[in-house]
């Protein structure tokens, strides 16, 4: 059976290796994103790769708008239809402790924007009793850090929304996989100290292929997150409140 996959906040680069990866494999790709030039290419990138048909779509995490015509050629593909999201913004928590204004787009992106289309999404993929839904969140959702607690606070959202997604959606035959990346090196991370253990998008990539043919609920990517978080969320609270991490 023939597979759409709508990819939201396609110029990602995470995005982009999944993008990639789904184009080997001939499926039908539908990018999203609000940069059209960016879009474009990556579509073309898709088509010499393989993709069935690679065509480009208008996503604004902050416009509603054009959430509902991604939701009608979803409706209108053949086949099952999939949809992966990358969506999301991260201001240093310096500038949104100095502009508390900035929290309000930084929830936007990454929980309310991508769970409003997602809950619009819902349906349809009922109505085809079949499809699977990449969430991708972060580890910073596992616990609130000092140096981002409003980006961690908006993918902890996320998360807590994708497990209830994934229980209303496997009911009818869909799925959702919760995807939660360490630091990979992309654009959001760029120039960030202290990083360490960076993964490259390709292999997120791959980790989140294997999820979907596996239908995993929840993954950590690279794998070992899963461990750093479980020690960082066990340690006590008048500890960690003390820690700079």
């Amino acid at each position: 059976m023939s597979q759409t996959w709508i990819i939201l906040g396609a110029t990602s680069s995470m995005a982009r290796a999944l993008a990639r990866a789904l184009a080997a494999e001939g499926h039908m790709l539908i990018l999203a994103g609000r940069d059209g030039a960016e879009l474009e290419a990556i579509a073309a990138d898709c088509r010499l790769r393989g993709a069935a048909a690679a065509e480009t779509a208008a996503f604004d995490a902050r416009d509603a708008g054009s959430f509902t015509p991604l939701i009608d050629r979803a409706r209108a593909a053949e086949g099952i239809v999939n949809a992966a999201v990358f969506v999301g913004s991260m201001p240093e928590q310096s500038a949104i402790d100095a502009d508390p204004s900035l929290l309000d787009g930084t929830v936007t992106d990454s929980f309310t924007g991508p769970a409003r289309f997602l809950q619009m999404l819902a349906p349809v993929i009922e109505e085809k009793a079949a499809g699977t839904v990449v969430g991708v969140g972060s580890v910073a959702g596992d616990r609130g850090r000092l140096g981002n607690y409003v980006y961690g606070a908006a993918k902890a959202g996320f998360a807590t929304y994708l497990s209830g997604l994934r229980n209303r959606l496997t009911r009818a035959g869909g799925h959702v996989v919760t995807v939660k990346p360490g630091f990979v090196d992309t654009g959001m991370t760029w120039g960030i100290e202290g990083m360490f253990l960076v993964a490259q998008p390709d292999k997120v990539a791959a980790d989140i292929l294997k999820a979907v043919a596996r239908r995993r609920n929840v993954i950590y990517t690279p794998f070992f997150w899963r461990g750093i978080m479980a020690i960082i969320r066990a340690i006590p609270e008048p500890i960690f409140k003390k820690l700079s991490i």
